[in-house]
This record gives structure tokens, sequence and C-alpha cells, in this order.
């Protein structure tokens, strides 16, 4: 192996089922907690902040800080992923107007910085099934090669179908979840890491393919982003720290764009590799209401199970009962620094700087 090709070590590289048992993840919010974040949201709704407008210091959390400072050092330097649950949802409301969206981008104002998750400025967004053609609607249709339509990232999450293992453009994703599907809808996580060094045992060639650059579209990105594409690595080392940045839908998108380079056998054939082993090694997991996941993405890919969802009858007992989670992506102050070669997705790749989300432009 050549030096770029190194196994990395650490707790960070954990098996799914070891992990699925390991307390070090999960976190709870004790009634200390609950209570201060209260004192919080009366204090920003008595000055009648937005929660857009809010910052840091407009939620300060003195009492819970010890225990979100013990997050997100797992999430950085242990496995990359941190459960905190315990957050009582009814007593904050689901509405705009409620408190909870407030309450949730508080949180997230101490832990890192909210970027943006489309070309429109979007801090908080909504995930859940529209049941419409989100692509449409949003001026982001991309037709294949071959006349097919071909559906964006962004329209598959906001769906109830499954989605398959990837990373978002963030230091680290939260979800918060507010109603959990009827059925499905199960999380699965992998070790990127893991991975990575399945694959070096197994396959080394395809694991080098890996470390080269391959294009990705901007589909349901930046604006004018069904005409534009970039080219990064799946797996990045610098500094004896690894990254990994990988969705395969958006390498798919890019194959069909007439003037990016076309894909040949052996990188498809990593990409299916890199699939089946974080299906091997994974750990899977239903979040309950109040439950917040976070999960880094440079150590950590995500799935989704599909999902069937509560009838939302109005007038009904199932009113308002459909699936829904509020995601932030935040630049977190510990991050680490990253290969001067992923700069063309997250700008800056120095350790702690804000970077990844979408660019405004």
């Amino acid at each position: 192996m050549t030096a770029a090709l190194r196994a990395i070590d650490g707790v960070c590289a954990w098996q799914g089922r070891a992990m699925e048992n390991d307390p070090r993840w999960r976190f709870t919010l004790s009634r200390d907690n609950i209570a201060e974040i209260h004192g919080a949201l009366a204090a920003v709704r008595q000055r009648g902040l937005a929660w857009e407008q809010m910052t840091k210091a407009d939620f300060p959390l003195p009492g819970t800080a010890g225990l979100l400072a013990e997050m997100a050092e797992e999430l950085e330097n242990g496995s990359g992923l941190a459960n905190l649950s315990g957050l009582p949802v009814s007593e904050f409301g689901d509405r705009h107007d409620g408190g909870l969206r407030h309450v949730w981008y508080g949180i997230g104002l101490n832990l890192g910085v909210p970027v943006f998750q489309d070309c429109n400025a979007l801090l908080m967004r909504d995930i859940q099934d529209e049941d419409q053609d989100t692509d449409a609607l949003q001026g982001h249709e991309l037709t294949a090669r071959n006349g097919s339509r071909f559906q964006s990232s962004k329209a598959r999450t906001l769906s109830n179908s499954l989605l398959r293992f990837h990373t978002d453009r963030t230091d680290v994703v939260g979800l918060l979840c507010v109603r959990q599907a009827k059925s499905g809808g199960v999380n699965r996580i992998a070790s990127s890491v893991t991975v990575h060094n399945a694959m070096l045992r197994r396959r080394p060639d395809l694991a080098a393919l890996l470390y080269e650059p391959l294009h990705r579209a901007r589909l349901g990105e930046e604006r004018g982003g069904e005409l534009l594409s970039y080219a990064l690595p799946v797996f990045g080392q610098i500094e004896g720290r690894f990254t990994s940045h990988y969705s395969r839908t958006y390498v798919e998108a890019a194959q069909e764009m007439l003037d990016v380079p076309r894909m040949d056998a052996a990188h498809w054939e990593a990409l299916d590799q890199l699939h089946d082993l974080a299906e091997e090694h994974c750990m899977e997991m239903t979040m309950q209401t109040g439950d917040m996941q976070f999960i880094n993405n440079h150590v950590i890919y995500h799935a989704r199970t599909a999902y069937e969802d509560h009838n939302d009858d109005p007038g009904g007992a199932s009113t308002n009962q459909r699936r829904l989670l509020h995601r932030l992506w935040l630049a977190t102050p510990n991050s680490r620094a990253l290969p001067d070669d992923h700069q063309v997705l997250w700008r800056n790749v120095a350790a702690g700087t804000v970077r990844g989300g979408i660019a405004q432009i």
C-alpha cells in the first residue's frame, strides 16, 4: 500500500452490532437541562426574536454546556455519533409559532454554526414526505441521456422512499424527531472508517480508486446546479484523520451530463462494494419523538428504509401525525482539517472553520 492507503484505527472504526449496545453515543436531557431550555426559550420569545435571528448568545445553556461538550467530543474524536433524548416536544408544540424551532435551533447553536441547506438560505429543513414532484416545483429537473427523468437527492429525501447510504454536505447533521412514521423509516448508520478499512483488506485496488476524484452533479443545490459538476474523491486522509464524502445519486446524475468523463466498470464496482460493506457493518435504530440525532459526516454514512405514513385525515384521530423530522447542518468549532482537494466542496478546509452547506449564488 502507498502512504495514503492506510487503515484508520480508533473508536471511529466501529462495528454495527457492537455499536447498537454501546452506551457511549447515548445522552439524555435531565430535568434541569429541560428547565434551562424552557428559560432560554422564554427569554427569546419575550424579546420577540424569530428563531432564524438567534445567535448562541441569545440562547445560553450554561447548565447544559457540559453535556453538549461531551457530545461534541464524541462526534469529532469518538464514534462520530451522538443521540440526545428526552426533549419534551409536546411542551413546545411543532407549529412555526410554538417554540420547538427556537429550541432546536438554539441547541444547534450551542454545538456549532448552522449552514445553509439550499440556495435560498434555508437553515432548517423539514424532512417529510412532500407527496409531490419537488424537482419540478423548484426547477431542478434533470433529464437522463435516455430521455427519462432523474430524481435529485433532495427529492428522494422529501419522499417516503428508502435513502441509500450517503453523507450530507456539512460537518455534522442534526435531526430532531417530531413524529415518527406508522411503520418503517428506520435509520441505518455505518462507520465509513470501517467501510474504508474493510475495502483496504479485501480490495485495495478498489479503495485506491476512491481516493481519486469522481465527478458529482450539483443537481438541486446551487442555482443552475443542474448544469454544473465538480470532481472530489470519496476518501481522504490528512494528519492521520479520515474523511469521506459520498452520495451515489450525485455521481449517477453527473454521469448523465454530456461534458462529464464516463466512469469505467472498476469505479462502479468500487461504489458497489462501498454500499455492500456499509450494509454489512451498519447498525439500525428508530428515532422516537424527542430524540435528537447528530452524525459526523466525515466518519459516518447514513441511510433510511422506506416508510408508511399515518393518514393525514382532517378531523380524524391521526391528524398531524405524519412523520416529521427537523434537520440542521452544523459547522462545528472542533472539526478536523481536510485535504486540499476537498476545497471544491467545503470551500474552507482548515480545522474549526465555518464551512460546508450550499453556497448562496
